[in-house]
């Protein structure tokens, strides 16, 4: 319905009139576990108050039914004022109360109240999920950030069940009308927004904990903490390891932000088929189950899982206690969320690697997002709710988080914690915009923060930085930063102010490559000339952003780049390593250098990498540039070598390491396009082939039969038998993405028919089925060209957002090849189609374009770096001695 679109405007209009003070929500799930019962009773009584009496509002509540509304204890025609997503209520008091009764749905899309059957033992598991508009799917409500309340509620539920919401629970009692049901009341939180408030019902495996800490008064704060999952994966879950990290992270954050934890417990769920990471609800986090590691995960994965729980913990703080106004300042919590995430990881556990894998993995994330032209200020804007769900991508979140880095260096770490806490005192339980923020952060600093907030907030694109070089017999007798800001959006150049640090490394005796000195500088223009440099023999190789203490791309110059490209390996410094690792990646991307040599340089230096993280990212993006980047005439030749170098280095790693694991996942992933090592793959399945240490369980098994099933070395039958033996959600997923996998026309017909017509698939199934799709040969697949861009407005218009995001990404014609006959990007096929789509379609939902925008730009980058010609690259001997 076309009104679920909530305005900018009308929320504002909407916020300026009412005021909301709480809410009374009842819902009753008691018949959840009937697959065919579709729905179940929610009731709301909100009171709010206006500020002109006789004035108009509405409420939003997406339903099968409204069954009653009762406004200041009258009953209104609900057939009159109904209206879609909307409820009018017209004829404002003073002060007013109003109650909703109707039926909400179950939904099996992660929005709403998700309902999911574990096929493990049948069991029914609901959660709910609302970020940025969806508590509306779940009860009626004002749903919009700036109208915070205190929110009560009540579940009916079987009494078996594991019940919690944000609230402590104060009573639990069984009917007296129907035994095996119980109703939970809950206590009244503090006041916030709607879309963090949650619900959670099911037959959750529970571990419960506590946590105090000693406040600067000499009083004690307790925290009760829980730990939920299902049932079935209890076994697996560590939870003395979550606990420790949550206290500790209590520990940390209470110490830091100078302000008591204020949302009494701290509970956290994993979930099944959740759309994100996790959420912050206050009082009951929830977090994607994938962070129970039922199958080996290596060492980043908990870090990454510590760094998760670690960012919605401080969300607590920001973005919960201290909300944004409205979604065009979402990066006030996102990127600060970021940011405390990764320097809680670094301060409260005993990782030393978590800015390296911010650096590799969270800024990589950020660079491919400000590079494409639907990229965007931090500071976005926001007209709609439909922008808003397009916009939790890497600018708000990574880029945020990068640019609040950056700026710590510029004010200094002590005061802008210190305008922290003053901002959490000043607006504790309220709303903010950019405003309130840079007004705090510059009374602590001294500073005059505007003009770097409208240098990094409000500006849109990624600065490149380069150096050119005057060396004249081994010594630099100048080097000139030099800066291209362009702002894609405006197409002016925007120089931004970079506090960075440039490193020299040269070989030791040792033969490790290691920094012997570095400068500090700041860059602020197009060209800065580091006079500090000037006189020092050149070093072997010169870094610039060293440390990662800035938000730009590096280019290396040439005497830099040939001798990483010769001795990445002999780099020791972990930082330094995954920031050429990410030099050389950008520079494949960008098509300045042929994607044949990323790929031999991860062949060549991959096996040394001892980050974990950095490992599988840049085997990740090995895999990328070959199927890609790399030109279809040497694709096969060059995938081939990589696909036995994986191999090899599968059979050399360490017995039970992470690099050995990291190896047999490429080599399945590699072997979906080539057969040349499925007999292995087959070999270790069966059993008649042990690689010592490898953990052959359901996730890598499941990655090899997909592997055998795009080959079509896999039948239906064994896929059964597969999922026979791993009768568990992710074995589901699994089962599904290997059978779309098989490359047969009939099978291709069907995967579609399913995603784009059906409506049987979840969401985790759904992207599953896609998935295996999308492993095809190309000729399969080119037959869905034109039905893709055909029902795109009919997927839109009938599925929810995040189905219908999934479907639309999902099924992007991406996988193409230049013409090798001349042809260009330009005029490629499927870029033409995108082109004709896009301007036949200029008032297509601006959510919708976003997305065939973003693909196409993708298509166009990959095709641009198939048309570059090789160029010959020489690695030269390294320069001995130190600067």
């Amino acid at each position: 319905m076309s009104n679920q679109n909530l305005r900018r405007d009308e929320a504002a209009t909407r916020s300026a009139l009412i005021t909301t003070h709480s809410y009374d929500v009842s819902l009753d799930v008691r018949q959840a576990a009937d697959p065919n019962v579709a729905g179940y009773t929610s009731r709301s009584v909100i009171n709010f108050s206006a500020s002109e009496p006789g004035a108009s509002t509405f409420l939003d509540f997406i339903s099968s039914d409204v069954h009653s509304v009762f406004l200041n204890g009258t009953g209104l025609a609900v057939a009159d004022i109904t209206d879609g997503a909307r409820i009018r209520l017209d004829n404002l008091q003073a002060e007013n109360q109003v109650s909703v009764t109707g039926t909400a749905l179950f939904s099996t899309s992660g929005e709403g109240m998700h309902r999911f059957f574990d096929p493990a033992d049948g069991q029914c598991y609901l959660y709910t999920q609302y970020e940025p508009a969806d508590a509306r799917r779940v009860f009626a409500n004002f749903e919009q950030p700036d109208l915070k309340a205190e929110f009560t509620f009540h579940v009916m539920a079987p009494s078996e069940w594991q019940v919690a919401s944000n609230g402590i629970e104060t009573q639990r009692t069984q009917l007296t009308s129907d035994p095996v049901t119980s109703r939970w009341d809950f206590a009244p939180t503090k006041a916030m927004s709607t879309y963090i408030t949650t619900v959670l019902a099911g037959p959750y495996f529970k571990a419960a904990d506590s946590w105090h800490g000693v406040l600067g008064d000499g009083t004690v704060l307790e925290v009760p903490l829980a730990l939920y999952c299902r049932a079935s994966m209890a076994s697996s879950f560590d939870t003395e390891a979550l606990f420790t990290l949550t206290r500790n992270g209590l520990d940390f954050f209470n110490g830091l932000f100078d302000f008591p934890y204020p949302w009494g417990k701290y509970d956290q769920a994993f979930v099944p088929e959740y759309n994100l990471g996790a959420m912050e609800n206050p009082g009951l986090v929830t977090f994607t189950e994938s962070y129970v590691f039922t199958s080996r995960a290596a060492d980043s994965q908990y870090q990454a899982r510590a760094n998760t729980l670690l960012h919605e913990m401080a969300h607590m703080w920001f973005g919960d206690l201290v909300t944004m106004q409205w979604w065009d300042d979402l990066w006030l919590k996102e990127s600060f969320a970021d940011y405390m995430g990764t320097l809680g990881v670094d301060r409260t556990t005993d990782w030393d690697t978590a800015w390296v894998n911010f650096a590799n993995n969270r800024k990589a994330w950020a660079y491919v997002q400000d590079q494409l032209p639907t990229t965007h200020p931090i500071v976005a804007d926001i007209p709609d709710l439909e922008a808003a769900k397009q916009n939790f991508d890497g600018i708000t979140y990574a880029k945020g988080a990068s640019v609040l880095k950056q700026l710590v260096a510029y004010v200094g770490f002590e005061a802008f914690i210190a305008g922290s806490r003053q901002y959490f005192k000043d607006h504790a339980y309220g709303n903010t915009t950019l405003a309130e923020l840079l007004a705090a952060l510059g009374a602590a600093s001294g500073r005059d923060l505007g003009d770097w907030a409208r240098r990094w907030l409000q500006t849109s694109g990624i600065s490149t930085l380069s150096s050119e070089i005057d060396e004249h017999d081994g010594v630099l007798a100048a080097v000139t930063l030099v800066q291209d800001a362009e702002d894609p959006i405006t197409g002016r150049q925007e120089p931004r102010p970079h506090r960075l640090r440039i490193g020299f490394y040269d070989v030791d005796d040792a033969g490790a490559l290691v920094r012997g000195d570095s400068v500090e500088t700041d860059v602020s223009g197009p060209r800065t000339q580091v006079a500090e440099l000037a006189g020092r023999r050149r070093p072997a190789l010169l870094l610039v952003n060293d440390d990662d203490l800035s938000y730009a791309k590096v280019r290396l110059d040439a005497h830099s780049e040939a001798t990483v490209r010769s001795s990445l390996d002999k780099l020791s410094d972990p930082m330094a390593r995954a920031l050429c690792w990410t030099a050389l990646w950008d520079s494949a991307r960008d098509a300045v250098t042929p994607s044949t040599l990323y790929v031999q340089a991860v062949q060549r230096f991959g096996p040394a990498e001892t980050g974990i993280g950095v490992l599988l990212n840049v085997l990740g993006n090995a895999a990328t540039a070959i199927e890609r980047y790399v030109p279809r005439a040497q694709r096969d030749d060059v995938r081939h070598e990589f696909l036995t170098v994986a191999a090899t280095e599968l059979l050399k790693a360490e017995p039970g390491s992470d690099q050995q694991l990291a190896w047999a996942r490429t080599l399945a992933a590699t072997s979906r396009y080539d057969a040349g090592r499925l007999d292995l793959l087959r070999g270790i399945l069966a059993g008649s082939t042990v690689v010592e240490g490898l953990a052959v369980d359901a996730e890598l098994r499941w990655n090899f039969w997909h592997a055998l099933a795009a080959n079509g070395q896999a039948t239906p039958a064994q896929l059964d038998e597969e999922l026979v033996r791993d009768n568990t959600a992710a074995g589901k997923s699994g089962h599904a993405t290997a059978m779309a996998a098989r490359p047969e026309a009939a099978v291709k017909e069907a995967a579609w028919n399913a995603a784009v017509h059906g409506t049987a698939l979840s969401n985790q199934l759904l992207s599953a089925t896609i998935a295996g799709f999308n492993s095809g040969p190309a000729a399969l697949l080119a037959y869905f060209t034109d039905r893709y861009f055909e029902c795109l407005e009919q997927v839109w218009a009938g599925r929810s957002i995040e189905i219908a995001g999934r479907i639309v990404r999902g099924l992007y014609p991406a996988a193409q090849d230049l013409d090798g006959h001349g042809g260009t990007p330009e005029t490629h096929a499927v870029i033409v189609r995108s082109d004709n789509w896009l301007a036949e379609h200029a008032d297509a939902p601006r959510a919708l374009r976003r997305i065939i925008i973003e693909q196409r730009s993708q298509l166009h980058r990959s095709l641009t770096a198939q048309a570059l010609t090789p160029q010959a690259l020489i690695a030269q001997p390294l320069a001995q001695g130190r600067s």
